[in-house]
């Protein structure tokens, strides 16, 4: 199969935060332990040659390459290996070719994040690359195409301001907090989880300087390596329910699977705490915070998609850098498709200059042995060159033929250099 015509099998099969409410987003999110397994199976269920996948709180996406798989192919295969309905991905996107390729690249870039031009997410594609390689589900083609789209979301980070003044989900975690409760300095803030965004979490509290933070992750060394740095307390997530009455805001991010604070552990905190209210973030996908919490009086549950409403203003500043972004994007692909065809074009004439020089030699060798058998030499070259025509134009005359364009008619003239029939001539 050719680059061009591969690139034209690439497809982008998905949910995000624009198509599905974070209660399905956690139906499909897959964890990074069992993207490899997942990678099998597709490859395997679909046939296809090559695939990754990218799973975020924000998006699950498929990217795949070789013998096309269909939107019916790829709903079916993520709902059967979700455990779920194909009803409930009614409303999952897919595109092909181009247009996979530059949705590709506005992901990579932040343009189609929750939080315009949030930085995480092009680290999240890159990790999607790695387990694809490291599975072996990385061929030439999708090889090719995340490098396409890593370099464009380089350029369009230097070259544009979409990433100036960093905004993330955390700095909008954190934003929230502060419009809650005015003063952070008096308050106590329960960070669960210790990877990249409840870093940044930790991080963005530091600088608003909260007045106590603590820190809860599954491993306690990397509970303390984050407190340490925010000069908080750290303690494992079975522990929690210890201080959860102490504590004014909970923000949450972490990788468990199934809800790590309940409405049962709210609801006694809240009763020690008189009734003093808590705000509670939830930025998981699944989420950690029983929904059921949000039930209770003096308890303000939000989730990772409440955050948008609370995040819009921080974006107006670099809506506007969104046309040149997008500028830059349409130029990339173009100029990456032309790439390809190119490649396809050198090696469809090469192919083609091969099989030509097959059909010489096969037709060389006949004239040879009727030539010893005695037949004249006259009669032996007019058959060889009658032979060698009929085989170089036969497909290429038939094809000819049933096309209707007359623009390609016109280009098959200029490409064999062809006397134009101008039919007024006969007038």
């Amino acid at each position: 199969m050719g680059f061009a015509v591969g690139l034209m099998n690439f497809v982008v099969f998905g949910l995000s935060h624009q198509s599905a409410d974070v209660a399905l987003r956690e139906q499909v999110a897959l964890r990074p332990e069992v993207v490899g397994d997942a990678l099998s199976s597709i490859q395997e269920v679909l046939s296809l040659e090559e695939a990754a996948i990218l799973s975020t709180c924000n998006r699950t996406e498929i990217y795949a390459s070789g013998n096309q798989a269909s939107c019916a192919d790829l709903k079916r295969w993520l709902s059967q290996y979700c455990k779920l309905s194909e009803a409930h991905l009614s409303d999952a996107y897919f595109l092909q070719g181009a247009d996979a390729i530059a949705h590709m690249m506005r992901v990579a870039a932040g343009l189609d994040s929750l939080v315009l031009g949030e930085p995480q997410i092009l680290g999240q594609l890159k990790d999607a690359y790695h387990y694809a390689q490291r599975e072996g589900a990385l061929g030439r083609e999708l090889h090719q195409v995340f490098q396409q789209v890593f370099s464009t979301a380089k350029r369009i980070r230097s070259e544009t301001a979409i990433g100036k003044n960093p905004v993330s989900v955390a700095y909008a975690a954190v934003s929230l907090a502060q419009q809650i409760f005015a003063d952070l300095s008096e308050c106590h803030v329960l960070v669960l989880g210790a990877g990249d965004t409840a870093n940044l979490v930790a991080k963005y509290l530091n600088d608003k300087r909260v007045a106590r933070i603590s820190v809860a992750n599954r491993t306690l060394s990397r509970a303390q390596e984050l407190a340490d740095e925010v000069g908080g307390r750290a303690m494992l997530l079975g522990e929690i329910s210890q201080i959860m009455h102490e504590v004014d805001i909970v923000i949450s991010s972490t990788a468990s699977q199934l809800p790590i604070v309940g409405k049962g552990t709210i609801e006694s905190a809240l009763k020690k705490r008189r009734h003093n209210p808590m705000l509670l973030i939830d930025i998981a996908v699944p989420r950690d915070i029983e929904p059921e919490v949000a039930g209770l009086d003096d308890a303000y549950l939000y989730t990772v998609d409440d955050l948008a409403r609370v995040v819009e203003s921080n974006q107006q500043s670099r809506v506007e850098e969104v046309a040149e972004a997008q500028a830059i994007i349409e130029s990339q692909v173009d100029e990456f498709m032309a790439r390809a065809r190119a490649r396809e074009s050198v090696s469809g004439i090469s192919a083609y200059r091969q099989q030509a020089e097959l059909w010489r030699d096969e037709l060389l060798e006949k004239a040879r042995i009727q030539l010893a058998n005695g037949r004249p030499p006259e009669q032996v070259m007019e058959q060889m060159a009658r032979g060698l025509t009929n085989k170089l134009l036969h497909i290429p005359t038939r094809n000819l033929q049933q096309m209707k364009e007359s623009d390609l008619l016109r280009l098959t003239e200029e490409l064999f250099q062809l006397p134009v029939n101008d039919e007024k001539s006969n007038d």
